[in-house]
């Protein structure tokens, strides 16, 4: 559900939602708007006086929003090294965490080929794309860097995959990215296929549904 929160009344033991004409039950919750956030909007109904959930689950338990920090994904390779004693298969992006004097000052004396982003945003929000950015941008974002380094990370600017996309009549190049999914459980299955992300404006490198981009279907070929 895409709408807001506030938008779901809660009556008695169960939390309702209001689409349109009907009114349905809701049975499960994903919290990514975090939990007080979530509760405080529906107005505490969603909690029991000893903080048990009511006929309702969360799909994510609280806490694990911790994942969704950008600054996470640098440390990354030490937890697998950490917790699985083994080292990482794929290299991760090389991430500057900002709060460290040395690599912030890299970052703010390279944001032209830099990529900033906004440590609890998602959705291509708070993000400045150096090689694209005019010199304003770039100073707004210096200022909020030195302001308050712990909300930023920055990342050298990838040079995205394209593929053929029939656009207002033509056949051109748009960049994309490949969302894989991995199911979890006694055993870890990788899902063949995945999402395609498309940055359908060309030249961009944001594929971001919420920011222009699109999909587009992904083929598995086995030999």
């Amino acid at each position: 559900m895409r709408e807001p929160f506030e938008e779901i009344p809660s009556v008695s033991d169960f939390v309702r939602y209001k689409l349109g004409w009907f009114l349905l039950l809701v049975g499960l919750v994903v919290a990514a708007a975090g939990i007080p956030a979530l509760t405080e909007s529906l107005n505490g109904d969603l909690l029991g006086a000893h903080g048990t959930l009511r006929n309702v689950s969360l799909a994510n338990a609280p806490g694990t929003g911790v994942a969704d920090d950008k600054a996470v994904y640098a440390y990354v390779p030490a937890m697998i090294r950490y917790y699985l004693q083994q080292d990482p298969i794929l290299a991760n992006v090389e991430t500057y965490i900002l709060t460290d004097k040395k690599q912030r000052d890299h970052v703010v004396e390279n944001l032209h080929s830099m990529v900033v982003k906004a440590v609890g945003e998602s959705g291509g929000y708070g993000m400045l794309i150096g090689p694209q950015s005019t010199s304003e941008q770039r100073e707004k974002f210096r200022r909020l860097i030195d302001t308050e380094p712990r909300n930023y990370i920055a990342q050298p600017t990838l040079a995205l995959s394209r593929a053929p996309c029939f656009m207002d009549g033509e056949i051109g190049a748009r960049h994309i990215d490949l969302r894989p999914y991995i199911l979890f459980g006694e055993n870890v299955t990788l899902v063949p296929g995945g999402l395609t992300r498309v940055a359908l404006r060309k030249g961009s490198l944001v594929v971001n549904s919420s920011q222009g981009g699109g999909s587009k279907d992904t083929w598995v070929l086995r030999a």
